[in-house]
């Protein structure tokens, strides 16, 4: 076994990384960057190094800095994790030519199924059924669209390189070809460097599953069955599930010997994953499943496999990388129960899942079930990496079990004053719909009124109500309207919660879980957070003109286009500029037809969050 290794990657899976080293007494190096240098991860190891300032694009992007990182510390080997450069052909073979041992995929498979137009090509020589669609290498716009209009819309573009949802889009009309082209053109370059794209059908109602293989160097594969990966947004997982339900055991043998087949067709080694798209509108049949790519890593939901397994899949990549065989061959894995992985992700889903950042000064996590979190309370959550915070896994005996025990984890999840998604994945745990397991990729964008408070319910209301009326420190004539000499007293109480008055009704048997965070008190209810207080006497609601034409920022990031300019004449609709947060796009459109009468960014420039970007008035005013 290894003595050292370096992880070149942060957050939580660093910390996952270390947790098993230590169990096989490895020395550990962490590697961070400016933003990172207070992170748990950084503690947690038995070395740290600097590499870097904030951008990943100049510290954990940077192979000359983790490569001097590694040289420096004497580290026996390197594990990229996920992301960054674990999928990167060309650091495998620079980590592998300096001796160092590479915790990952062989650089040719990397080679062979990072790009998805090469890799479908091959995967259809190995006998692996594909998506229709357009693989050629004619990348105008011209044969694009053509090609589109052949294939039948909607259809999928799909960065060639792509991976994690990001140079992903969908397009619906004819009309709207062009420029979703160019902002998947765009996300894909800055992403990958190759801003080269394919086409393929989008199947109606898909269901993502897909399944974990493993593979050594003597020649050995094995599969650890399939993960259901359906709920997502914007093509970004939300909450997984193992095993995928529906799924007979027939079907589930035809796919999981189509993984093998596929990783042995390009002689894998290591823990990769190979992703399957179904056609679930008539159920999981196996006539109706096509591979869809390969992941060369090791995936951010392997949690619920481990869950299933009872296996350490890190400990078996360190294995592996050195020359070991596979701890266990087919005949001796076997599944045991149910479980979820849910992404506690740091964004507003209320305002458009748009990112949140800033100082964690209140967060409580699940503690009676596996949490894999990468910040803990104080810690600072920047615009420069991806969003996560954590991850919920729950096992069970079987589907419902495990769900309860999802359900009542994410609802005791507390988030302040950064903005999270617990409440989201709170109410999808106890979804109809998801509970019985009527899902696919779509399910997130058809049910997303139910499933994102806007507002607090009426039971949150009363309970603000009554804590506050319990805190106003024997004087209760401040919050009470009703109070009536030898009558029965009105317990209403005006109360404000976040920019909003309501009236809640005083009940003494709600119990309120409420914090005080410097000057403002928190509800937490159901994994939502709310600031409530009381109002002045004089306070009434603030409300906006539907016609304001002030478009404000809705979240710090990188202005990397401006399509209008002053004076010019723009309709509902018409895209202003778009930035760049958290590696994803936002477009700012304009709220009605009108004439831009102040552009005040220009593409380059860093914008904070509700920053005045541009101004329209309407053109009779």
């Amino acid at each position: 076994m290894m003595e050292s290794l370096l992880i070149a990657n942060r957050g939580e899976i660093a910390r996952r990384i270390i947790r098993t080293a230590k169990i096989l007494g490895i020395r550990t190096i962490a590697v961070y960057s400016e933003a990172d240098a207070g992170l748990p991860f950084v503690s947690e190891a038995d070395e740290a190094i600097a590499i870097g300032p904030s951008p990943a694009r100049e510290s954990y992007l940077s192979q000359e800095r983790i490569l001097e990182a590694a040289r420096k510390t004497g580290a026996a080997a390197i594990h990229p994790g996920y992301g960054f450069l674990s999928e990167n052909a060309g650091f495998a073979e620079a980590v592998e030519k300096a001796g160092i041992i590479w915790v990952g995929a062989p650089p040719a498979a990397i080679r062979a199924m990072g790009l998805k137009d090469a890799a479908k090509e091959l995967m259809q020589a190995a006998g692996v059924p594909v998506t229709p669609g357009y693989l050629g290498p004619d990348q105008s716009q011209e044969m694009l669209a053509a090609e589109a209009d052949t294939i039948g819309y909607p259809v999928l573009i799909k960065a060639v390189a792509g991976g994690g949802g990001k140079g992903m889009r969908r397009v619906e009309r004819p009309q709207d070809f062009a420029e979703l082209l160019a902002s998947c053109r765009r996300e894909a370059a800055a992403a990958f460097g190759d801003d080269r794209v394919l086409i393929e059908r989008y199947i109606a109602n898909p269901r993502h599953i897909e399944v974990q293989v493993f593979a050594d160097k003597l020649g050995n594969c094995v599969h650890f069955f399939e993960r259901d990966c359906s709920l997502q947004r914007r093509h970004q997982k939300v909450i997984e599930e193992a095993p995928a339900p529906g799924l007979d055991a027939a079907t589930r043998a035809t796919i999981c010997d189509a993984a093998v087949k596929a990783a042995r067709a390009v002689n894998y080694v290591g823990a990769g994953t190979i992703e399957f798209i179904a056609d679930a509108s008539e159920g999981l049949r196996e006539d109706r499943i096509w591979f869809m790519e390969m992941n060369t890593r090791l995936q951010v939901e392997h949690p619920v496999t481990e869950a299933i397994t009872g296996e350490d899949l890190v400990l078996w990549q360190l294995k592996v990388a050195c020359g070991e065989p596979l701890p266990k061959m087919q005949d001796e894995i076997a599944m045991n129960g149910w479980a979820f992985e849910a992404r506690l992700y740091a964004e507003n889903p209320a305002a458009g899942y748009l990112p949140s950042t800033g100082r964690l000064e209140h967060l409580r996590l699940p503690d009676t079930i596996r949490v894999d979190s990468g910040a803990e309370q104080g810690d600072e959550i920047t615009a420069f990496y991806d969003p996560m915070i954590a991850k919920i896994i729950a096992h069970g005996p079987n589907r419902e079990a495990a769900l309860s025990k999802l359900a009542a984890a994410c609802a005791g999840i507390e988030v302040w004053p950064v903005k999270s998604n617990a409440g989201l994945l709170s109410r999808i745990a106890v979804d109809p719909d998801f509970c019985a397991a009527r899902i696919d990729t779509g399910f997130l964008d058809r049910h997303d009124d139910r499933l994102v408070a806007t507002e607090p319910s009426d039971t949150a209301i009363d309970t603000a109500a009554t804590a506050l009326l319990r805190n106003t420190d024997g004087d209760p004539w401040t919050a009470l309207t009703g109070f009536r000499i030898a009558g029965t007293d009105d317990k209403r109480v005006r109360i404000r919660i976040g920019d909003h008055l309501h009236w809640g009704q005083s009940r003494p048997e709600l119990e309120a879980n409420t914090v005080t965070i410097g000057e403002t008190t928190v509800l937490f209810d159901a994994g939502n957070a709310w600031p409530i207080s009381l109002p002045v006497a004089s306070e009434v609601e603030a409300s906006q003109g539907a016609g304001d034409g002030a478009i404000l920022s809705p979240m710090p990031g990188l202005v990397i286009s401006v399509d209008v300019a002053d004076g010019d004449r723009v309709a509902k609709g018409d895209r202003l500029l778009t930035v760049e947060a958290m590696k994803m796009e936002h477009s700012l459109r304009a709220p009605f037809d009108g004439i831009v009468k102040k552009m005040q960014v220009s593409s380059g420039i860093r914008v904070s969050e509700n920053q005045l970007v541009v101004s329209i008035v309407k053109e009779q005013d």
